[in-house]
């Protein structure tokens, strides 16, 4: 008799503001979230951004930090092992179906598509 075994998908989004919390070292959340990403990085996690979060971390690291960290992350997201899932005109439209759904809430429109990027994969963080 073969037994199947019970297979635990460990996929997370990496978003904007753990980018900056691992970029800014004088962030309250930095070494936490060194923490988190050496140990999703030993229990083997596959990890996933979108462009837009890319866009997003870009122009915010410009912003507070400067042209060379910012280029520095852009570099490191080229050649590391996340992987970019590009937003689709479905996902914007979605998006924008969150954003008017929810309106207590201030979501971006990049939070809002990575919660349909999210939606579209199945990806439950």
């Amino acid at each position: 008799m073969k037994t199947r075994a019970l297979v635990i998908r460990r996929v997370a989004l990496v978003d904007t503001s753990a980018y900056f919390a691992l970029t800014d070292s004088h962030e309250t959340t930095h070494h936490a979230a060194r923490a988190i990403a050496t140990r999703l990085g030993t229990e083997g996690w596959r990890l996933f951004t979108t462009n837009f979060i890319v866009a997003e971390t870009h122009a915010l690291l410009l912003a507070r930090l400067g042209r060379d960290p910012a280029a520095r992350v852009l570099q490191e997201i080229d050649r590391g092992s996340i992987t970019i899932v590009r937003v689709t005109a479905a996902d914007e439209q979605r998006a924008r179906k969150i954003i008017y759904q929810y309106d207590d809430k201030e979501f971006s429109l990049t939070d809002a598509t990575s919660f349909a990027v999210m939606e579209r994969l199945k990806i439950p963080y």
